[in-house]
């Protein structure tokens, strides 16, 4: 049975953006389904509050909703206190490892993050042994997409994490509407078409989420559907593919049940086979 996870985090990218925009991830969702390894579905979520970053990574990851967890902004640097997918994996003996914005170093490995000291990782003691780790919000999708491959292809992780900017940032600068946003998921949309055929042929089952969305003003934070609704794209074998209500919060403990991890996290059952 395939046991490893891919989770890929689109930051800030809007739910009707993605049905809309990404061709290629909606077109696996299209396919003939009968035995195909790459079968595909979309479900929609709604983001937990404030529908802000590293609230929602945290939330994520974690399955803890940011008023519980006391991640509650964007400027409270410190470890996170629960149980994280890194953590529970990387206990159970499992390889863990992350492409990701310098934030996720600082809640599950060392903060605050020193750049010389954190942004390449490779430390078994950790809870994510292996990370590259960015800290512009403009640092190239492409780029971090290479880092996750070369992770990927050197460590051979359980579970990957990876987690691209780009949205976010096209977001802050034109808004929801505008044709740079959209641009911007039919690029990331192609990029991910370069690998997730390969990802799957290692035996990898994925799941491409976003921790929110984004609105008008050029931000996001409040309670918007814009700002809270997003998308959550499934690929593999272990998923059921039947419709069901998913939960932000029951990311994690779906994570954890796909490594086959001991935890009491809370998931949805019935997006799994």
């Amino acid at each position: 049975m395939n046991n490893k996870v891919i989770l890929v985090v689109l930051d800030g990218l809007n739910y009707q953006v993605a049905r809309d925009c990404m061709g290629y991830l909606n077109g696996l969702v299209e396919q003939p389904h009968s035995q195909s390894a790459l079968r595909t579905t979309l479900y929609q979520l709604q983001s937990e509050l404030p529908s802000m970053s590293r609230p929602l990574y945290e939330c994520i990851l974690t399955g803890i909703r940011p008023i519980e967890s006391g991640i509650v902004n964007n400027a409270i640097v410190r470890l996170s206190k629960y149980d994280s997918v890194f953590s529970l994996a990387s206990a159970q003996g499992k390889v863990t490892a992350a492409a990701a914005y310098h934030w996720v170093s600082e809640l599950y490995n060392r903060a605050p993050f020193e750049p010389v000291r954190d942004r390449f990782t490779h430390d078994t003691s950790l809870n994510i042994q292996h990370g590259c780790f960015y800290h512009w919000d403009h640092y190239p999708d492409e780029a971090l997409l290479l880092d996750a491959e070369y992770l990927r292809r050197t460590f051979g992780p359980d579970f990957l994490l990876i987690h691209p900017m780009n949205m976010d940032d096209l977001g802050h600068k034109h808004g929801l509407d505008s044709h740079q946003y959209r641009n911007g998921a039919r690029h990331i949309d192609s990029l991910l078409s370069n690998y997730i055929e390969a990802w799957v042929a290692d035996g990898y089952q994925v799941l491409i989420t976003s921790d929110h969305g984004m609105n008008n003003d050029r931000s996001h934070g409040g309670t918007l559907a814009e700002e809270r609704d997003v998308p959550l794209f499934v690929i593999g074998e272990r998923f059921s593919h039947q419709a069901c209500q998913v939960k932000q919060t029951e990311l994690c403990g779906t994570v954890c049940q796909l490594l086959q991890l001991d935890h009491h996290k809370p998931f949805t059952q019935e997006l799994l086979a």
